[in-house]
């Protein structure tokens, strides 16, 4: 079992675990069907669709059997601000393996908030969690969050070519990854050990 010491603070954020207050500013992105575009679920209709996944993921804090997942929001250190979400989910015991996710604000993207946040992730997955593999899968046309993974220093492993059927259409999926030797290899000297 693993539960992070929360809050974990990197240079710029402040990741915790969700909060019943965090409810409006969740749903200023969440809520938006935008944000929505390259994701499987469907925005939330209202505020209490969104209460309902906020209650979801201030239950995803601990790593206790295989198919858990700690989620987190990620906050402005500076501002208190909540402007996205960052995820590692415990997708094999046996192979050791795991998935990172993220998730940001659109009035937050593109000042490497999510490449900051989603490092933090990688932390606890090889540094805590010892795990030998981890992923990040996402829709081929979401170019974005490749560039996010690319930074990290995941490698691309696969395109999947129509392999879903998503929201009315076939997607194509590509699938990143990183095993811990890259990790270690790859991690600045910098890079905070995470909690």
């Amino acid at each position: 079992m693993f539960t992070p010491d929360l809050p974990i603070e990197t240079e710029r954020l402040h990741l915790r675990a969700f909060q019943p207050a965090d409810v409006t500013e969740l749903h200023a992105y969440f809520g938006d069907p935008a944000v929505h575009r390259y994701l499987y679920s469907e925005a939330p209709a209202d505020l209490d669709g969104t209460r309902e996944v906020l209650a979801r993921r201030q239950q995803r804090t601990a790593l206790r059997e295989q198919g858990d997942a700690i989620q987190l929001a990620v906050v402005l250190r500076e501002t208190g601000q909540l402007v996205g979400e960052v995820l590692l989910i415990w997708t094999s015991e046996e192979h050791r393996q795991g998935e990172i996710g993220y998730l940001l604000n659109p009035d937050h993207r593109g000042r490497g908030y999510a490449t900051e946040a989603a490092r933090t992730m990688l932390a606890l997955a090889f540094d805590r969690c010892d795990l030998h593999r981890v992923v990040g899968r996402l829709d081929a046309r979401n170019t974005a969050s490749a560039q996010v993974l690319t930074r990290l220093g995941m490698r691309r492993e696969a395109h999947l070519r129509e392999n879903e059927y998503v929201k009315g259409e076939w997607a194509d999926e590509v699938i990143y990854a990183m095993l811990a030797r890259e990790w270690r290899d790859r991690r600045p000297a910098a890079a905070p050990v995470a909690p």
